[in-house]
């Protein structure tokens, strides 16, 4: 990522919060469609995008999204809700259209790996050079402990332009609208928005994993501490608070 890209990520979180005695900032709606790739996907990419809300039950723009990413099946879903205690209802499925590396977490820079685990989005660049882009929490706190120390990696990335190394891209109609429910979900104050990656669709016949771990010790029980997460929201379609303990493993509870 070029040092003016990631000047602009956080140009745009500070001018969005604002300050004490600070003049009324802009909405980060606004502030965001300064950019034109923005403008165009509001023309481009909105009607379709609350057209697949209004299917779904959902008004738009959403109070809160959540992201799931499915590394073998090549699968990004966009859920969403009102707010409140509602469940999330998923609302559209999107194919990643390229990929690198193969199941199993990220540990180092430089290993090709798409990492699996519990993040949320910490960064909007409306000028990427993959169009528009989300940047992903990597390395976050069990990686930091189950990884390299010193030289983990980062720069993840969902994002457009199909072409990738080790982020998670979709062709650029897709990235449009997921970045718009995005923008306008943070812009209705959801200041985390979550971001869950796993090696494949943790049901059915998810052991079939248990060939692709014989090489690598404990991947088999770091798949089934994703499970543990992906199956409290499987349950009843709501995020449960995740946590890291001292280990590295992740620890679930009710919000």
């Amino acid at each position: 990522m070029k040092k003016k890209n990631l000047a602009v990520l956080g140009l745009i979180a500070l001018s969005a919060a604002g300050g004490p005695g600070a003049p009324a900032a802009a909405t980060f709606r606004v502030e965001q469609e300064r950019f034109p790739r923005v403008r165009t996907a509001r023309t481009q990419a909105q009607p379709r995008l609350e057209a697949l809300f209004r299917q779904a039950g959902l008004s738009y723009p959403p109070g809160e999204i959540f992201l799931r990413v499915f590394k073998l099946e090549g699968e990004l879903e966009l859920w969403a809700r009102n707010g409140g205690p509602d469940p999330f209802v998923r609302v559209e499925t999107y194919p990643v259209c390229a990929s690198s590396g193969t199941v199993g977490p990220k540990r180092r820079e430089g290993d090709l790996q798409v990492p699996e685990g519990f993040y949320h989005v910490s960064g909007f660049n409306p000028t990427s050079r993959f169009h528009l882009s989300l940047r992903v929490d990597y390395p976050n706190a069990s990686d930091r402990i189950l990884g390299d120390r010193r030289r983990p990696g980062g720069d993840i990335f969902i994002h457009g332009s199909c072409v990738t190394i080790g982020c998670v891209p979709l062709r650029d109609g897709p990235i449009e609208e997921v970045y718009l429910a995005a923008v306008d979900a943070r812009d209705a104050g959801q200041a985390r928005i979550p971001v869950h990656i796993f090696p494949c669709r943790l049901d059915g016949d998810w052991l079939k994993l248990e060939r692709e771990s014989w090489r690598r010790p404990g991947l088999m029980d770091f798949w089934r501490n994703l499970k543990e997460g992906h199956d409290r929201f499987e349950k009843d379609r709501r995020l449960p608070g995740v946590s890291v303990d001292r280990t590295g493993r992740y620890v679930f509870s009710e919000k």
